[in-house]
């Protein structure tokens, strides 16, 4: 089934030579059936790009997905047009009054800063507080998980000794976890970050499963009880490229910047990247729109209650 996207994304002409199924508005509108809503809260500062690879796993489902683009209204991107935040992203207060089956809150280059001195840290808040009665479901990615794990738990997050800065091996730990169900015992994700949460803090919070975690990389996937809030420390929606186009960029802006672990073939960044997390992004996503957002919210979400719990078999 297709993901639902404005006519004129610039993510619709990649999606759809890649054989992505996409819809457009005009063509939505003569369905009789209710796509998924899900909301993408981008603070990524590169916002085509980013939107573009989760409209990319998104709509690799059997499931038809409406994507509304929302961003924060007390920072400007500095890094994408003006014209295309106005042409295709509504601010919060635009959707304050509606409700959605899932929501994507992304990464941010914001993680060296304490929560409260980021620019839109009230903000977030206030986003964070309402997704407990407007969304079934929310998906944390990198530091939005860092930031929901403390607004939601009081979890803090350290500095590491150096970037974590690569592509990692990662093992299930949790017996049967429903979010990734078909997963190998081991499986690749990057990661590209200067900070974790307190790892211990998590392991000690009983409203918290720890489904995932990697030797070099720490805690990667974890979860309510209810799969209401799911928080995944890496980036496995990163394209091929992504990691070395950030490489190439702080080299050239002369930064001491080290070659991502186990990314380059012989550590040699001249030679194309190996790929070895795409069926793991794939089936990350799919799992989370099948089990946590389509099988159990409400048809009416209206009907979206924030102490509601919800259990897929086998959480």
């Amino acid at each position: 089934m297709p993901i639902k996207i404005p006519n004129s994304l610039p993510a619709r002409k990649i999606l759809e030579e890649e054989n992505i199924f996409v819809m457009t508005e005009t063509r939505a509108r003569t369905q009789d059936m209710r796509p998924l809503r899900i909301a993408l809260l981008n603070l990524m500062p590169t916002k085509i790009v980013t939107e573009t690879q989760l409209s990319r796993l998104l709509g690799n489902t059997p499931l038809q997905v409406e994507l509304t683009l929302v961003q924060v209204e007390t920072h400007v991107s500095k890094n994408t047009p003006e014209e295309h935040m106005l042409s295709f992203y509504k601010p919060f207060s635009q959707i304050a009054e509606e409700n959605f089956d899932g929501m994507v809150i992304t990464g941010a280059p914001v993680e060296k800063l304490d929560f409260e001195e980021v620019e839109y840290w009230d903000e977030l808040k206030t986003i964070m507080e309402w997704s407990k009665s407007h969304v079934h479901s929310v998906f944390h990615i990198c530091w939005a998980a860092q930031a929901g794990l403390y607004y939601h738990f009081g979890i803090g997050k350290k500095n590491l000794n150096k970037k974590l800065f690569g592509v990692y091996r990662h093992r299930v730990i949790y017996r049967n976890p429903v979010l990734l169900r078909g997963f190998d015992d081991e499986f690749y994700v990057p990661h590209s970050r200067y900070t974790e949460s307190d790892r211990d803090a998590m392991l000690s919070e009983p409203r918290l499963k720890i489904l995932s975690m990697s030797e070099e990389a720490g805690i990667y996937a974890s979860m309510t009880a209810n799969g209401r809030q799911i928080f995944i420390t890496g980036h496995s929606e990163y394209d091929r490229d992504t990691l070395k186009n950030e490489y190439l960029r702080d080299r050239n802006a002369g930064l001491d910047t080290v070659i991502p672990e186990n990314y380059f073939p012989d550590d040699d960044p001249e030679r194309t990247p190996m790929m070895t997390w795409r069926s793991h992004a794939n089936l990350l996503y799919s799992n989370w729109l099948n089990y946590f957002v389509y099988q159990t919210t409400p048809y009416d979400l209206s009907e979206l209650d924030g102490e509601r719990e919800f259990f897929p078999a086998s959480v």
